[in-house]
């Protein structure tokens, strides 16, 4: 074994993990959800694609500078380390070793099957399934979980046994799932222009079903993109394993963060021209596909969707297996020689990927007890795993951004002032969307008693208690 990751990484790699990461199953959907929240008003849809895109772009920016002046192994603790001080550093690695990017693992690998099987039962009808997929088979039935396990499994193996081909994979992925996003964006603004229904002109001049909108709809709108552009800061943590990376990460955060934003943009304008706002409203994405391209290609969407999530699975399973090790690389956490091991024939942290798999395990059945189970299995403890991390991420940010204004003395005034403020105010939105999000809500089968929940404070709890086991378990030598 030897104890140092080799530069194997170029900034194509990045780009891509940038852009495949960020652009998930989420981008396919999140039109038809940003539509619900403004009432079918397409222009101010438009609005909150640009001002969610801009916060991130800012936050991006901000870390970009981070990523001139530090880089050790793992890019969002070393800035942590950098600003703020050690132990707030090791905090930071912890949860994202143990929260945040398992979390997202379980998530993407149950999509990843759910997309899977929603294709292949509708290219062969003849596949049944335990649960019929009218009634939800391909979401919650046992042959989807199955392939979920196996997913998680198969994107550990890849990125485990090889870590140049995960990086190829990441490669190949993107550009795979740009084909329909590109395709709908060019040929429904076409046809939406100059067809015969005009349907893009007629839907952005609508104002929708609401007859005086207002700041409410617009926000509610940016709360849903907020998510749509989350897992950017997640390509920071290869900088250790990037090609002049001081000069090469900067680079792909900011030019991945300018396509993430200008692909959603003109992929929404193109499902405008697909279909009439109130059939986006009811049925989506696919409805537009459908209209433009015929059923065939319809349901050929759902296996760019399926390809889509398992680049995204393969990115996030890249982070997760090197999450502990980020960790133990400075000396911290439990057993620090163990688990910043490095194998030398696959230059891999084996033990700390083997620790990754099994949180992304147990992440997984957390989030089926919760989100899919016919009833809840952790009672007011049970809340949405995959989006709830995201606030404590953001929250984390802020005061990176505030001592990092404090200490970078050797920069200009726009990179040590202006960038991290834009930055910080945009951590503060996002923390606070998240909040209004999933503030209070009725507790699952419980609501029809008048029961509620609070899913943000159950799972600050549990945050809380991660964080004081992770204090406690903290072997660093002085």
């Amino acid at each position: 074994m030897e104890n140092g990751l080799h530069k194997k990484y170029g900034l194509v790699t990045a780009i891509c993990m940038v852009v495949g990461i960020v652009i998930g199953s989420g981008v396919f959907f999140k039109a038809q959800t940003i539509l619900q929240k403004t009432e079918g008003n397409m222009a101010l849809g438009i609005v909150a694609w640009l001002i969610g895109g801009a916060i991130m772009l800012c936050c991006i920016s901000a870390f970009a500078i981070m990523a001139t002046k530090y880089e050790k192994v793992n890019g969002i603790v070393d800035y942590a380390e950098a600003t703020v001080g050690s132990r707030y550093g090791y905090v930071v690695g912890w949860f994202m070793a143990l929260i945040y990017y398992p979390s997202l693992v379980s998530v993407l690998a149950w999509l990843s099957a759910r997309y899977t099987l929603v294709f292949l039962t509708t290219a062969f009808p003849g596949i049944t399934l335990a649960i019929p997929a009218a009634e939800g088979g391909c979401v919650v039935g046992p042959e989807c979980m199955a392939l979920s396990v196996f997913m998680l499994c198969a994107a550990y193996a890849v990125n485990a046994l090889s870590p140049k081909l995960a990086g190829h994979f990441q490669v190949g992925t993107t550009f795979i799932k740009m084909i329909p996003l590109l395709l709908l964006a060019a040929v429904g603004t076409v046809v939406g222009i100059f067809g015969e229904s005009g349907t893009l002109v007629e839907n952005i001049s609508s104002t929708g079903f609401s007859e005086t909108p207002d700041g409410n709809l617009l926000f509610g709108a940016v709360v849903a993109t907020a998510f749509a552009y989350e897992g950017w800061i997640i390509a920071t943590s290869i900088n250790a394993e990037l090609k002049n990376s001081k000069k090469n990460l900067p680079i792909a955060l900011v030019t991945g963060g300018i396509i993430i934003v200008a692909i959603y943009l003109f992929y929404f304008i193109g499902v405008a021209g697909g279909a009439d706002v109130e059939t986006l409203m009811n049925e989506g994405a696919t409805a537009a596909f459908i209209n433009i391209f015929g059923g065939t290609f319809g349901n050929i969407l759902n296996l760019f969707v399926a390809i889509s999530c398992m680049g995204t699975l393969n990115g996030l399973m890249l982070a997760c297996t090197r999450g502990l090790y980020a960790v133990a690389a400075r000396g911290e956490g439990p057993k620090p020689e163990m688990f910043r091991q490095i194998d030398k024939v696959t230059n891999m942290p084996n033990n700390a990927a083997i620790f990754g798999l099994l949180l992304a395990a147990f992440w997984f059945f957390f989030f089926y007890g919760s989100n899919l189970a016919p009833f809840p299995w952790f009672g007011v403890f049970g809340f949405d795993s995959s989006e709830l991390a995201i606030i404590t991420a953001y929250a984390l940010y802020i005061p990176i951004f505030i001592n990092f204004m404090r200490k970078a003395d050797d920069l200009s005034v726009g990179k040590r002032y202006v960038v991290p403020a834009l930055g910080l105010v945009g951590s503060v939105f996002m923390v606070f969307a998240a909040i209004y999000a999933h503030g209070i809500q009725p507790y699952h089968a419980a609501a029809a008693e008048g029961r509620f929940a609070c899913p943000v404070l159950f799972y600050l709890i549990i945050f809380a208690v991660v964080v004081v086991m992770g204090l406690m378990l903290n072997k660093k030598k002085k």
